[in-house]
């Protein structure tokens, strides 16, 4: 049997594929477009605002805690040196701090708020403090599905109403599905060395049970929810800016 590479999304290990494989692609568009569809559902929507705001996303979410978690063991086994996953991780997110304070400053002070739980969020979820009590599954939908998307409605309205709310129960809800779905996944990838046995049907048949059968349909949903997630965000980009 191969080795299974650490997730369906990471490339050969190496070189600048080290850097794609630990942005984590189609998982990073997935919780940006929470920040848009947040941002789509308040009155008016500032381009610039939103455009800050995913900015902002990308550097703490997409970089830096994403480099924290490497640096958390090398779940993603990238080859990546240690001191550059360090600036990686502080780096960008002193970038999103100030981008939050810039907004802060010029638009609404109460953007502050957000700014000191994103810059907490980040440390505390990927590094797994207060004894990980935030590292599950109810953890990872508040903080990488409801957080963004209020940030992004929040931006541009300056207010949270409860049509935010609601809209923050539906990223919490399909975040937690993305966790239910990829942490299984996750083990059988990561921890699990060989997968052995078979599927005996009702017709006397057997089929072998194999890593890849039993990856093969919550990674398929996983790829599915990412890519309609990112079209809604689309699709309400669309419906608001054009």
């Amino acid at each position: 049997m191969t080795e299974a590479r650490p997730a369906f999304y990471a490339l050969a290990p190496g070189g600048w594929r080290d850097y794609v494989t630990l942005l984590h692609p189609p998982y990073t568009a997935w919780h940006l477009s929470y920040v848009a569809i947040g941002a789509c559902l308040a009155p008016h929507v500032y381009e610039g605002r939103l455009l800050a705001t995913a900015a902002a996303f990308f550097l703490a979410l997409g970089v830096s805690a994403h480099a924290l978690d490497e640096l958390n063991g090398r779940p993603l086994e990238t080859q990546i040196p240690r001191s550059v996953l360090i600036a990686l991780s502080i780096v960008p997110l002193v970038g999103a701090v100030g981008i939050g304070i810039a907004g802060a400053v010029a638009v609404n002070g109460w953007l502050l708020a957000f700014v000191g739980v994103g810059a907490a969020l980040v440390p505390v979820y990927n590094l797994e403090l207060l004894r990980g009590s935030i590292h599950n599954g109810l953890g990872f939908a508040l903080a990488w599905g409801a957080f963004p998307l209020l940030t992004g409605y929040f931006a541009c309205a300056g207010t949270i109403t409860w049509e935010a709310v609601l809209a923050a129960a539906y990223a919490t809800l399909l975040s937690y599905a993305q966790r239910v779905l990829s942490t299984p996944v996750r083990n059988l990838r990561r921890r699990v060395a060989a997968v052995d046995g078979t599927l005996e049907l009702r017709d006397g048949s057997r089929e072998p049970l194999t890593r890849e059968l039993l990856t093969a349909a919550p990674e398929r949903a996983l790829k599915t929810l990412a890519a309609a997630n990112v079209a809604l965000a689309g699709a309400l980009l669309v419906l608001r800016l054009a």
